[in-house]
């Protein structure tokens, strides 16, 4: 894989006592370049029309002022530095170099990995919240959505980060464009993400939301890409692929009870890229959330492992009773 990466993305400071730190990428670059060699882009920083694009004008200004008085906390998760207004802006430029690369005939062994942060899916459009200031994969469908010759009508956004993004699909909850998914575990925060959540009144069906019990993991996470995410992909037939690539339903992850293992990161990686291949839809990968800095940085590695060549393991376990009633479901809401 291509990564993509900026040393301002370090200089966002949340805290050593925060989940969300400048470690997560110093853990995922340090497990890369000990047993891989890869290549970093640093991309370009988002410009403000493309923030504007899925942001509120007055939302980005008050951001920047924020920082530019030296932060502070935004809310209970969610805190700012001065070096946070260009980190943001690096960490959605860094997505859209993802997804440019990806549609510029990037794949394979190419295929692009943003890793910046803040992370993005929880942000609104007109709020931060969840550690999010910009929506980062947001950013970068639209934009890619909006530039001509892009050849891109139709864009998927599949996020399989243990939160809920509520961000992402408040931004697109009204677009028949843009396909959000998300596999989640259910009662998390931010709260949002149910199963009855599927698009407004323009976009029936667009948003696809299964909120696993916890304790779900390798055979859970299968059983919903096989079931649900393929078969809606069959109907909705997307131009590009962007997933929200949170690790934080790994079992190691302090902060949920999911038990997903670094070989079902692999499975599902293996299992996303069949899917966008089926549908020549380019694809990308955006980091999101992962707080354990060892499953994180191994998870990562796997993704980039299978790219290069790697098989990953088949997940052999039965489904859940109380996961396979959450997926039967999911797909009488979407007649799947």
């Amino acid at each position: 894989m291509k990564f993509g990466y900026r040393e301002i993305c370090l200089e966002h400071d949340t805290g050593a006592r925060h989940p969300e730190t400048a470690d997560r990428l110093r853990a995922i670059r340090r497990g890369l370049s000990k047993r891989h060699g890869v290549s970093y882009d640093d991309g370009d920083l988002a410009t403000r029309d493309s923030i504007e694009a899925v942001h509120d004008p007055g939302y980005v200004a008050d951001v920047e002022a924020f920082c530019a008085d030296g932060g502070g906390t935004w809310d209970a998760d969610t805190v700012a530095v001065e070096e946070t207004w260009e980190a943001a802006l690096a960490s959605s430029g860094l997505a859209c170099w993802a997804v440019e690369e990806a549609l510029g005939g990037a794949e394979g062994r190419d295929t692009p990995f943003s890793i910046g942060r803040p992370p993005g899916h929880h942000a609104e459009t007109d709020e931060a919240m969840g550690f999010c200031f910009f929506n980062n994969a947001a950013v970068a469908v639209e934009r890619a959505l909006e530039r001509d010759g892009s050849g891109v009508d139709r864009a998927v956004v599949f996020d399989w980060d243990v939160h809920h993004g509520n961000g992402t699909q408040d931004i697109f909850y009204d677009r028949e464009d843009v396909f959000y998914a998300s596999v989640h575990e259910q009662g998390l925060f931010p709260g949002t993400g149910e199963i009855l959540e599927t698009g407004g009144p323009n976009a029936r069906k667009a948003t696809l939301n299964a909120p696993l019990p916890g304790g779900s993991g390798d055979s859970e996470y299968a059983a919903f890409v096989d079931r649900i995410l393929d078969p809606a992909m069959e109907r909705f037939d997307p131009d590009l692929f962007v997933v929200s690539a949170g690790f934080d339903a790994h079992r190691h992850d302090p902060i949920s009870r999911m038990c997903v293992s670094t070989e079902g990161y692999g499975h599902l990686t293996d299992r996303v890229r069949s899917i966008a291949d089926r549908h020549d839809a380019p694809l990308s990968f955006v980091l999101e959330g992962g707080y354990g800095l060892d499953a994180l940085s191994d998870s990562v590695e796997m993704v980039h492992e299978v790219f290069d060549g790697r098989e990953p393991v088949e997940p052999d376990g039965d489904v859940t009773s109380k996961a396979k009633r959450v997926l039967d479901d999911v797909r009488d809401a979407h007649g799947l």
